[in-house]
């Protein structure tokens, strides 16, 4: 037996023409918005944020092993690979957390008209962008002057 149930229905567009449309939303029907991809990948850098923070108590855990394995941890983190890795999960932090606020102020109901958050989109980049390379420069900054301030006291001491 064959199953007849469709999974449309007919409803309106916003000049009230009839159309049939998915019973569930479809990336077929609605087209890519800049406030659709934030919330998605506010999603994906949830995920990227954990791993990255389970990243962080390995690095915590080699801490606590002692110097040798702290010194480890820090070859990994201190090579180009691992800085592309720490900015990586610094700017998912940031999307996340600017993508989290963004959730939380149209849960208490604000900002959730078409035209409010299509104006939100671009200064959350903005925020995204801003946040996230100052804080990914600063703690590169502060690493390589603590670098610099080691490395001198090696050459003094010897």
């Amino acid at each position: 037996m064959q199953d007849v149930r469709e999974a449309l229905y007919v409803g309106s567009r916003s000049d009230g023409k009839l159309i049939r449309r998915p019973m569930s939303p479809h990336l077929q029907v609605y087209k890519m918005r800049l406030s659709m991809f934030l919330s998605i990948s506010n999603r994906i850098t949830g995920v990227v944020a954990t791993a990255g923070s389970a990243l962080g108590v390995v690095w915590l855990a080699a801490l606590a092993r002692g110097p040798k394995s702290f010194a480890k941890a820090r070859k990994v983190t201190g090579n180009p690979l691992g800085q592309l890795v720490l900015f990586g999960w610094i700017v998912s932090l940031v999307w996340h957390t600017v993508g989290g606020l963004r959730h939380f102020i149209w849960d208490a109901g604000h900002r959730y008209d078409k035209k409010e958050l299509n104006e939100d989109g671009p200064v959350a980049i903005g925020v995204i962008a801003g946040v996230g390379v100052t804080l990914a420069t600063a703690l590169l900054a502060t690493s390589c002057c603590r670098a610099r301030h080691r490395a001198k006291l090696l050459k003094k001491a010897s």
